[in-house]
C-alpha cells in the first residue's frame, strides 16, 4: 500500500511540474511594448509635482512633459490646472530615446498598480506629491505616484534619481522655479 501512494504522489508531482513548465506558473507580463520603444511613437512621460495642501490661490504644481519632439515645463496655479508659466524646448527623437533609457535603470515601469492606492490626493499634506505618468493617445500606459513626506506610495523606482531626470531635461530648470514656493 505504501509503494502504491508514493507512486501517486510522484505522478502528482510530475503532472504539477509538467503544468508549470508549459503554462509559466507565474503572473504573465504586461502586454506592452519594450518601454524604449515607445520613442519612436507618440508616448510621453510625465512629472508632475504637486506642493502641499494649501489654498487654492497659493498652491503650486510643476509639470514637465517629454516626448519625441518637444520638452515642455508649465508652472500651475491653484487646483483648477490655470497655467501661469509655459515653456516649451525642442527634442529629437535620439534624445528621446537616451532618456527612456535612464528612466527605465531609474525604475520608472515599476511600481503598485494597487486600484485602492491609485489617488495620491491627500496624501503627504504639508510636503509635495510626485506622479510619474507614460501616456500615449491620452491613455496611461503606466501611472505611479511618490511623495517627500516618505509612507505610502505606489512608485516602486529611484524617486530622486527620476525626478532629477526629468528636471534637467528642461533648461534652466532652476531659474525657471527660483521664486516658486512648493
Amino acid at each position: 500500500m505504501r509503494y502504491f501512494l508514493a507512486f501517486i504522489a510522484l505522478l502528482g508531482l510530475i503532472f504539477l511540474l509538467a503544468y508549470l513548465l508549459f503554462h509559466g506558473g507565474g503572473q504573465k507580463p504586461k502586454n506592452l511594448m519594450p518601454f524604449t520603444s515607445y520613442a519612436a511613437t507618440n508616448a510621453q512621460a510625465q512629472l508632475t509635482i504637486d506642493g502641499p495642501i494649501n489654498a487654492d490661490q497659493d498652491h503650486r504644481q510643476i509639470k514637465i512633459t517629454v516626448n519625441r519632439d518637444d520638452v515642455t515645463f508649465q508652472l500651475i496655479q491653484g487646483y483648477q490646472g490655470n497655467a501661469i508659466n509655459t515653456q516649451t524646448f525642442a527634442n529629437n527623437q535620439n534624445a528621446y530615446t537616451n532618456f527612456l533609457f535612464a528612466l527605465l535603470h531609474a525604475g520608472f515601469t515599476k511600481g503598485n498598480s494597487d486600484p485602492k492606492l491609485s489617488d495620491e490626493r491627500g496624501y503627504c499634506p504639508t510636503g509635495d506629491r510626485y506622479i510619474f505618468q507614460f501616456t500615449q493617445n491620452g491613455n496611461n500606459l503606466e501611472r505611479y505616484w511618490a511623495t517627500n513626506c516618505g509612507g505610502t506610495k505606489t512608485y516602486g523606482g529611484n524617486t530622486s534619481l527620476t525626478i532629477n531626470l526629468f528636471e534637467v531635461q528642461v533648461p534652466d530648470y532652476g531659474k525657471l522655479t527660483q521664486n516658486v514656493a512648493l
